[in-house]
């Protein structure tokens, strides 16, 4: 295999290991995020429970939340602006990995609410060490998609390769 194969076939596995990880995470928002539209009181429970929040705080970020998840879900099916959501991805997820922590170092027995729900639960009940494990693999897919933004049939690389033809 030559030098050019080797290249072209890396470019192609990163591509495609990019565009499974874009999908991926886009799922996850659009899950996460349609779940917490459909029940905002639900949402406001969830995000009260966690108790970092000023009480004026609280109704305004569950309003927030639901569509900011699924606003990087619609940029990350598309592609576009790729690297600006998985940056927006990694911040939000290391937000929900340490409020989950603090909630667990705290003693709070709630359920995250990261896919609807939320709120108390009795002790014993959570599932926190999971929790933090799955947010951990999502920020994996977002740290991969900082670092290598380009993927397959992106509207970053539609435009990318327009402006190349045109220079």
């Amino acid at each position: 295999m030559t030098v050019a194969q080797t290249r072209s076939r890396r470019v192609l596995v990163l591509g495609t290991a990019g565009l499974l990880a874009r999908l991926g995470l886009a799922t996850v928002w659009f899950l996460s995020g349609f779940a917490k539209a459909s029940d905002p009181r639900a949402t406001t429970v969830a995000v009260r429970a966690y108790q970092l929040l000023p009480e004026s705080l609280v109704a305004p970020v569950a309003g927030a939340l639901p569509y900011l998840e699924i606003s990087l879900g619609v940029l990350l099916l598309l592609g576009f602006a790729t690297r600006l959501a998985a940056i927006l991805s990694a911040s939000l997820l290391l937000v929900f990995i340490g409020g989950v922590i603090s909630a667990a170092v705290r003693g709070l027995s709630i359920d995250c609410g990261c896919f609807g729900g939320g709120g108390q639960v009795q002790a014993g009940a959570t599932a926190y060490t999971m929790e933090v494990l799955r947010d951990i693999g999502f920020l994996a897919l977002a740290v991969f998609l900082v670092i290598r933004p380009d993927t397959q049939v992106s509207v970053d690389r539609f435009v990318r390769r327009r402006a190349e033809q045109t220079a």
